[in-house]
C-alpha cells in the first residue's frame, strides 16, 4: 500500500462524487478528506490545511464554492492551498468567475478520473521535509 504523503479535500454534498474521487485516490499517496458543505470545509482546512481541494460550486447553505475559494485565496495563512473547481456549470462565464476567485484549475462534470489526478499531481507541492 502507498504510503500517504499529502491530503486532498473534497467539498461536494454528491456523495457519489465523493465516492469517485475516493476511488480514484485509493493507490495514490493522498490521504483523502471529505466535507459536504462549506461551512464543514473552512472548519477542516484550517485543522488539517489539506494540499489541494477539489470543491464543487453548487453547494447547499449560504455560501458556494466560489465563496470558499475566494475565503481561501484571501486568507495569508492558507493562500498558497490549491483549489480545484469541479463543477457541473461549464460556461465561458462559469470559468471566468473560478479564475477571478483565483482557482488553480477547473474541472466541468464529467470529467475524467485519470485526468483529475494529474491535476491533483500536477499541483499538489513536493513532498514536506519534515
Amino acid at each position: 500500500m502507498t504510503k500517504k504523503t499529502k491530503s486532498v479535500l473534497i467539498v461536494d454534498d454528491n456523495q457519489q462524487l465523493r465516492e469517485l474521487v475516493r476511488l480514484t485516490l485509493a493507490f495514490s499517496e493522498y490521504q483523502l478528506h471529505e466535507a459536504e458543505n462549506a461551512i464543514e470545509a473552512l472548519q477542516l482546512i484550517k485543522q488539517i490545511r489539506p494540499d489541494v481541494i477539489l470543491l464543487d460550486i453548487m453547494m447547499p447553505g449560504d455560501l458556494n464554492g466560489l465563496d470558499v475559494c475566494a475565503q481561501i485565496k484571501s486568507d495569508p495563512n492558507i493562500r498558497d492551498t490549491r483549489v480545484i473547481i469541479l463543477s457541473a456549470k461549464g460556461q465561458k462565464m462559469d470559468l471566468v468567475a473560478g479564475d477571478l476567485v483565483g482557482a488553480d484549475a477547473y474541472f466541468v462534470k464529467p470529467f475524467s478520473p485519470i485526468s483529475l489526478l494529474e491535476s491533483i499531481d500536477g499541483h499538489a507541492p513536493p513532498n514536506r521535509q519534515w
